[in-house]
């Protein structure tokens, strides 16, 4: 496995992978969500790149930027055994070297939901995202479904610029209680780790409502608001139902929908979504 940090390692490196390329962009302090991209990465291409590069520009003011866990000796090891070709470390000079002044911006889409609540979020986001593939080269790219915005984001971005790159969108990896894995889990007291299950019990008290006829986008967001308050630690931040791709509120799901939220759990923030059907 080669590990790089500079362009002019990396493109020297590019070059002698062979093809298809895929490649996985992580911040890093990998768990089994990440490695799950990489595998699927490893069974569909013939080379492999995995990107740790915590993104400053994606973090808001009073965000965890500085707080982010970070362990990237450990995450090297993972990579390792997951048999990955080349791993890129770029420093934030790299990425943003002095006079930065260039962004790209995916304009209605990122206006809902985190985008809401985090401005300059998807900025940074869509920017990155868009350097990594500039200096890669892949043929695919592989994102958790997770951050379910953030996929459909990135994929409105490359159809509109025109990259000729595959979203590969893979499942959420979830611990045996349901919760979704995230880096930032491990900010959660033992108490908000066990408070925080209520996530998955919302989206699945949504998904039985459904499944029994509701087809309200109202009524489902109530079901995931009133489980959400059987937990006295949790602080929702909002519950939606929208349209998987466009992301707009829906009224009625009339085909596919989105359910998802973001809730605190002490100064932890956490997100989680369910596709329907």
């Amino acid at each position: 496995m080669n590990i790089v940090t500079t362009l002019t390692e990396l493109r020297f490196a590019r070059t002698n992978l062979a093809e298809p390329v895929g490649i996985v962009p992580t911040m890093g302090y990998l768990h089994d969500g990440h490695l799950s991209l990489v595998r699927q990465a490893r069974s569909d291409c013939a080379g492999v790149i995995v990107s740790i590069f915590v993104n400053p520009t994606q973090f808001g003011p009073q965000e965890d930027l500085e707080a982010y866990p970070r362990d990237l000796a450990r995450d090297i090891d993972l990579l390792a055994n997951e048999g990955v070709d080349l791993v890129w470390t770029p420093t934030v000079e790299v990425m943003y070297p002095e006079g930065f002044q260039t962004w790209v911006t995916v304009e209605e889409m990122t206006s809902r939901l985190e985008g809401s609540q985090r401005p300059g979020h998807f900025r940074g986001v869509a920017t990155v995202v868009t350097k990594l593939f500039n200096a890669t080269g892949p043929h695919r790219a592989y994102f958790g479904q997770k951050d379910a915005q953030q996929a459909a984001v990135i994929r409105r971005m490359v159809q509109d610029l025109n990259m000729p790159i595959q979203i590969v969108v893979c499942p959420i990896v979830r611990e045996e209680d349901g919760l979704a894995m995230s880096s930032r889990n491990v900010y959660l007291s033992a108490v908000e780790r066990q408070s925080a299950t209520v996530l998955y019990r919302a989206l699945q008290a949504a998904k039985g409502a459904y499944e029994q006829g509701e087809r309200s986008a109202d009524k489902l967001r109530q079901v995931m608001q009133a489980t959400l308050e059987e937990s006295p630690l949790a602080r929702t931040q909002y519950v939606s139902c929208a349209d998987p791709e466009k992301l707009q509120e829906l009224e009625w799901v009339d085909e596919r929908a989105l359910l998802s939220m973001a809730v605190y759990f002490g100064k932890t923030r956490l997100i989680d979504n369910l596709l329907l059907p």
